[in-house]
């Protein structure tokens, strides 16, 4: 190849994008006020996972100080879709798990809010998994260069681009040694062999390098090509990442910007460059102890430090944190769903190779505690062999925006692999009775409309079917409040039937499901198959009232330079009345306390709401729940199909449950409209009665449904007189008592 070829070769490429930057993946980030539920050991998680680090006296961003129930801590800045967030020195007070002040230390205020850098949760990496944070010439400090070109090129500014003398005395040392033990390589020999050539050793390569470097010199500024060094050098490997550049390995060896960094500190990523293996401090301690010292003996030598910082700086210990968690791949089943979200609007090559940087709606606090429970959950009742291989999938949203707050898609968070929250397709069994009664309230039925749960034959895809109760019991005429609180299969195919299937379909599609299949009778019962997510999807509507709401992973994108480039604001359709969907509120609410989901514990005693699901021979079992701020979908099942001899309530319900109290979630509060009555009900007759009556429950109508007639003929008009009379003649009861 001529030399006017690599000329061209090195422009393009060190002209043009210099590197395959993954795109960055943040969680949601952690905002604190006085008054927030949060124990001081579960912020100090989310300060881990963040990477911030124990200090003593806590100087720079990123540590943090813990005694007791108080915290010292600096922030770090971060840039957030309303504009940067300077760092903050701050103060908190926690009591009885809950934060009690938040302030300054420097200016000792009260501070009503403080908003915490997101932790890095992963990244989405080319087939190359490198990883590097870039700096600018200006971000790079004036010690790291000194470091650099005294212990690796000290003729660095005056050479242009190879050294003569340094190859010469390499090649006589390395005669003498009878191996090679020195290189004679400048700095931008190295950033030549590493940025553009492959490491085979042969004559031509290393003539090819050293043409190379003189023409990377001839273009370019020594500024230009010592920063580009300082971003591309590689410094370790965190599992299958590459760890590249001194920005990323201060944050992933320290826990620090590099600005931050101590001078012995940056002795240590500089001795490094020699061995990233060898010299890990992590792995080899003792090595690179030995290494660090040698670097800043030559530093002295060289008067970049004096006598009393080599002192102190050799007295240091290598590190003072424990090991970063790997950032690369920490949640894989949520940050798949973020990962296809994001593929709607952006090629994968730029997220693979743009350096975006994504905000997300991944809770960690809440995440963990999924993942914990599920797990520990799922042991637990699969205690016996015979149900080893039973799997899971978990995901929390918040119930009045849609976010996700976390999601889990095995039992095994630890392995990568089948993404159950994603792609398991399953049968939800009695998870669509709320849209089959929904549809009823929509054609005119009332809470205490009679429904008969008595057998029924149908033809069904050719075949006659004949459906069954749970407990194989037909428990005759029961309220429609009743028969799906307690989950009766019998009146819901009956419902379902007069109804029409092709009602049930569209108010099923209204609630977020997308079926475009054959319409058979089995369907009442939910034989269609979902994921664990469209069912989140479709609750989600339920659980906010009617109002449909797009499932998030996403809150904003940037590029690789700060700038916003999407939004991803609230998007809200209502899709139902908000008298029906208060209705239907109410009789999930008694699923909890009369119905299928009674087996729950509730020890904070808040109001829930919720439904149980289970499939012929206990194949999969469901549970979809609410409380006033968060949604929860859990499934459980084999991956071959077999029966996991739980149903929705022995299963799914005691994952869930665990999930909910662990969170310590609020009561769910559903705004009543206008248009809302209550009624005390006779539960036998199903007629209005009086207070005194211990067999009736309190329920609630729409205004207008109390007169005309209902699906069974009858008016509760006539009941309300008799309740009248009622009133009456006891009130006159007690009036002759008095007397």
């Amino acid at each position: 190849m001529q030399i006017t070829e690599i000329s061209e070769e090195i422009r393009t490429k060190f002209d043009g994008k210099r590197w395959a930057l993954p795109a960055q993946v943040y969680a949601r980030p952690l905002e604190i006020y006085s008054g927030l539920y949060l124990s001081p050991d579960k912020f100090v998680k989310e300060l881990e996972l963040s990477g911030y680090r124990v200090e003593t006296d806590v100087k720079t961003p990123g540590g943090y100080s813990r005694t007791g129930n108080s915290f010292r801590l600096i922030t770090r800045p971060f840039t957030f879709p309303g504009g940067e967030e300077p760092a903050k020195a701050i103060q908190i007070q926690f009591v009885d798990n809950q934060i009690g002040s938040i302030s300054s230390t420097i200016s000792s205020e009260n501070l009503p809010f403080v908003r915490f850098d997101p932790a890095r949760i992963g990244s989405f990496h080319p087939l190359i998994h490198e990883d590097r944070v870039i700096l600018q010439q200006d971000q790079i400090p004036e010690m790291l260069k000194l470091a650099l070109m005294a212990v690796e090129d000290k003729k660095f500014y005056s050479h242009h681009g190879i050294s003569i003398s340094g190859i010469a005395r390499a090649f006589i040392v390395n005669i003498k040694a009878g191996k090679t033990v020195q290189g004679g390589s400048t700095l931008t020999q190295q950033l030549v062999k590493n940025f553009f050539l492959n490491r085979e050793r042969t004559l031509s390569r290393k003539f090819r390098e050293v043409i190379m470097a003189l023409l990377l010199e001839y273009h370019y500024s020594k500024e230009e090509i010592l920063t580009a060094y300082i971003n591309e050098v590689f410094l370790g490997q965190d599992g299958r990442r590459a760890i590249h550049g001194f920005a990323l390995a201060s944050q992933y060896y320290f826990r620090r910007d590099l600005e931050d960094l101590s001078i012995a500190q940056i002795a240590t990523l500089v001795g490094m460059v020699k061995g990233p293996s060898y010299y890990n401090p992590l792995r080899n301690p003792e090595n690179c102890l030995a290494r660090r010292n040698n670097v800043l003996a030559i530093m002295f030598a060289d008067d970049i430090i004096d006598e009393a910082t080599y002192n102190r700086a050799t007295s240091q210990p290598i590190t003072d944190v424990a090991p970063l968690k790997s950032g690369f791949n920490r949640f894989p089943a949520f940050l798949e769903l973020v990962k296809r979200q994001l593929t709607k609007e952006y090629r994968e090559e730029d997220l693979k190779t743009g350096g975006l940087k994504i905000l997300t709606t991944l809770d960690p606090h809440v995440q963990l505690i999924a993942e914990e429970q599920l797990s520990r959950t799922v042991e637990a009742l699969t205690g016996n062999e015979s149900r080893a291989e039973v799997e899971g999938a978990v995901i929390v949203t918040g119930r009045e925006n849609g976010e996700v707050q976390a999601l889990v898609g095995s039992k095994n968070i630890r392995v990568h692999g089948f993404n159950r929250a994603l792609d398991a397709h399953r049968p939800i069994g009695s998870l669509i009775k709320p849209a089959v009664y929904l549809a009823g309230l929509a054609n005119g039925y009332t809470l205490t409309t009679p429904l008969n749960d008595v057998g029924i034959s149908l033809e069904n895809d050719g075949k006659n079917w004949q459906p069954k109760n749970y407990d194989n019991v037909e428990h005759g005429r029961v309220a429609f409040y009743r028969a799906l609180a307690k989950s009766y299969n019998l009146a819901t195919v009956r419902l379902g039937m007069q109804i029409g299937l092709e009602d049930v379909v569209e108010t099923l599609n209204s609630l977020g499901a997308s079926y475009t299949g054959r319409i058979y009778p089995s369907l009442l019962l939910g034989s269609l198959n979902m994921s664990p997510l469209e069912v989140t999807q479709l609750y989600q509507t339920i659980a906010s009232g009617g109002f449909y709401l797009p499932l998030r992973s996403i809150q904003s994108v940037f590029d690789n330079k700060g700038k916003l480039l999407t939004r991803y604001g609230l998007k809200v359709e209502q899709r139902f009345p908000a008298e029906q969907m208060y209705l239907l509120n109410h009789v999930l609410q008694r699923v909890m306390t009369e119905g299928t989901g009674d087996k729950f514990v509730n020890p904070q005693q808040v109001t829930l709401a919720g439904k149980t699901g289970t499939t012929n021979d206990l194949r999969d079992s469901w549970f979809a729940g609410y409380s006033g701020d968060r949604l929860a979908v859990v499934w459980l099942g084999n991956d071959d199909n077999e029966s996991i001899a739980l149903s929705g309530s022995s299963g799914a319900l005691h994952v869930w449950g665990r999930v909910m109290n662990t969170m310590h979630v609020q009561p769910l509060r559903v705004p009543e409209p206008e248009q809302i009555v209550w009624r005390r009900i006779d539960v036998d007759t199903l007629r209005p009665t009086h207070i005194f009556n211990r067999n009736s429950t309190v329920l609630p109508f729409i205004e207008g449904s109390l007169s005309g007639n209902r699906p069974d003929g009858s008016s509760l008009d006539r009941g309300l007189e008799g309740l009248e009379n009622t009133a009456r003649e006891v009130l006159d009861s007690i009036d002759d008592l008095m007397r």
